[in-house]
């Protein structure tokens, strides 16, 4: 389970890392939509290859509100990456995506080791941390709406695939995502801005990076508890970060040291839990 997760998160860092770059070129909207498109040609491409019985209506509903929360959690933090507040949108949006899937899991009565909500209570920070600018100009840079909602949308779609259970393989994770993918077309063809957008057809490489880091999560989920699946793929902002580094030579502050540090021992936590 862990390994699964760590993997979502390595792939949920990459698909934002390489939106957030095509956001600032093109409009977010639309970008996403290319994206989720994707997205969703591969998700049911994976449930056809890996073949089940057909969902019952429960986890099809499931699936389903997981697409609209993604949807959501896409254009939200899609839109705050177009204005430049990475710094704000991005972290808030991992914590939300942390934090209400791990309350979701207590108040159904899922009992954590002493280990794991170690990891919780170190994990949360350090997202916050690693992917946030030292100083009062990060909390100055707006984006603080965006970061909320983006989080609230991945919060969901990480509980309803949870709860959408393991019969019927992987039909609920692309009835979610074509469930995005319609979400997201409405939303962009209805602005005029986004219908006339130049075509930016690279933006699928982010949809089915996004796309493999969601089936990857609906594994580690069904393998352990919601509550440590959620928060170690929301370490995503830390491999963000490491992609900003490596291939735009970004520095990385004492701030982002700091997260990066307290998002490896969160991790090893996990492992002894």
């Amino acid at each position: 389970m862990l390994l699964l997760a760590l993997a979502a998160a390595t792939l949920y860092g990459a698909s934002d890392f390489y939106g957030g770059l095509l956001s600032r070129r093109a409009h977010y909207a639309f970008v996403g939509l290319v994206g989720q498109t994707a997205a969703a040609t591969a998700a049911v491409l994976a449930a056809l290859v890996i073949g089940s019985a057909a969902p019952s209506g429960v986890a099809t509903l499931w699936g389903l509100a997981a697409g609209v929360g993604g949807a959501v959690g896409t254009l939200a933090l899609y839109r705050g990456l177009s204005r430049g507040r990475m710094n704000v949108a991005g972290p808030l949006s991992a914590v939300g995506a942390a934090g209400v899937p791990v309350l979701v899991d207590i108040a159904f009565g899922q009992r954590l080791t002493a280990a794991a909500l170690l990891g919780v209570a170190l994990a949360i920070p350090g997202i916050w941390l690693v992917s946030s600018e030292s100083g009062r100009r990060g909390l100055a840079g707006g984006g603080v709406g965006e970061g909320l909602l983006a989080g609230l949308g991945f919060a969901v779609l990480f509980v309803c695939l949870d709860r959408a259970g393991d019969g019927a393989g992987l039909w609920p994770v692309a009835a979610g995502q074509v469930t995005a993918a319609v979400v997201l077309g409405v939303f962009a063809l209805s602005g005029r801005r986004a219908a006339r957008q130049a075509a930016t057809w690279t933006a699928v490489w982010p949809g089915i990076l996004g796309a493999s880091a969601t089936i990857l999560y609906f594994f580690a989920a069904r393998e352990g508890a919601l509550a440590i699946a959620a928060v170690i793929t929301s370490l995503y902002p830390a491999f963000t970060v490491a992609l900003a580094a490596l291939m735009l030579r970004e520095r990385t502050s004492l701030t982002h040291g700091a997260g990066l540090a307290l998002c490896g021992v969160s991790v090893g936590a996990f492992v002894m839990g």
